[in-house]
């Protein structure tokens, strides 16, 4: 969707410019489009011989910040950040809150084994590793042509 300027026909006023100036400016405001648009981190799902491996973009954040939850075949991805920079002694014409929040959710499939997890945090990068039970490995073997 795409927004678009439209006038009345009545550029005449005295009125119009202001407030063409004020929903311009309203709407280009970086404040709030970029609150606006929903963010959900990137992810990256590969599968490896002996594993799955899930990958989720996330800078900025501390690995105390995640809650990683099984339920079942469903693994759960949520962070739920709030910060307020706040000074007693200064007066705001503006203040900004930051709030972030977020949950992923994932269908493991049966060949996952639960009891083999382990997520590590690094340089903004949250990657989960999913060990495959043992009869799901991928077996090389040769075979013998008759």
């Amino acid at each position: 969707m795409a927004l678009v300027k439209f006038t009345n026909g009545n550029r005449d006023t005295a009125l119009s410019p202001i407030f063409s100036d004020v929903f311009e400016s309203l709407f280009n405001d970086s404040f709030l489009s970029d609150r606006m648009i929903s963010r959900v981190p990137a992810v990256n799902i590969a599968e490896t011989e002996n594993e799955y491996r899930i990958e989720l973009a996330a800078p900025g954040m501390k690995k105390d910040d995640f809650k990683i939850n099984l339920d079942k075949n469903l693994l759960t991805i949520s962070v739920e950040k709030k910060e307020e920079n706040r000074e007693e002694d200064k007066r705001y014409n503006k203040r900004e809150y930051s709030y972030m929040s977020f949950v992923r959710t994932f269908t493991l499939p049966d060949s996952a084994d639960p009891e083999h997890i382990d997520a590590e945090y690094n340089d903004g990068v949250l990657e989960i590793k999913i060990a495959k039970k043992e009869d799901a490995k991928m077996q090389a073997k040769q075979i013998s042509v008759r």
